[in-house]
């Protein structure tokens, strides 16, 4: 029989699509009671790959990911889902609508998992209406993408943000060993 060992832990990252002027310093400090202090934030993109946000936020809109500092157990992720969706309600526009839309994921070592509330094929159920993607695999010292990775995470940008990340977190992973 197979022992039960503890996960190794993970960094989490927060993909953002919102509307310039929206309050993503607000967002950021609210992650952070549960993720830590941003390390890292990617170049502000902008979003155009899909217009599936177009008509609740508008065409305008702009790409962003950030990673935290606090390593985390992956089991992090149900309740990571249920505040980003409370802090997208926090952050609606006059008509209802969101002004930022908020992805979180984990980092691990061997991959970047996205948290969602939509079940599909390739997710995993994880508990209280969330289910776990795995978006992008880290082969070959670079991230990777499958056949259902969302156009934007398919981007050079965003697997140099990622890489990136991954250094931080296996230095993290190395001083938590030694400590």
């Amino acid at each position: 029989m197979a022992e039960i060992k503890q996960p190794q832990k993970v960094l989490v990252f927060t993909g953002l699509v919102y509307v310039p002027g929206a309050e993503v310093d607000v967002v950021l400090e609210k992650l952070s009671s549960v993720a830590g202090s941003v390390a890292l934030q990617s170049n502000t993109l902008q979003f155009s790959h899909t217009a599936y946000y177009s008509r609740e936020m508008g065409h305008a809109l702009v790409r962003q990911w950030y990673a935290f500092d606090k390593l985390v157990n992956p089991g992090v992720l149900i309740d990571l889902k249920h505040l980003t969706n409370q802090l997208e309600r926090m952050s609606l526009n006059e008509h209802g609508g969101r002004t930022i839309n908020i992805d979180p994921g984990l980092l691990s070592m061997s991959n970047i998992v996205l948290a969602s509330t939509k079940n599909y094929a390739h997710r995993i159920y994880c508990g209280k209406g969330i289910y776990a993607e795995v978006t992008l695999i880290y082969q070959e010292k670079t991230f990777k993408p499958l056949a259902w990775t969302y156009p934007d995470y398919r981007e050079q940008s965003a697997h140099d943000f990622f890489c990136s990340a991954r250094e931080i977190l296996k230095e993290k992973l190395r001083g938590e060993n030694n400590v």
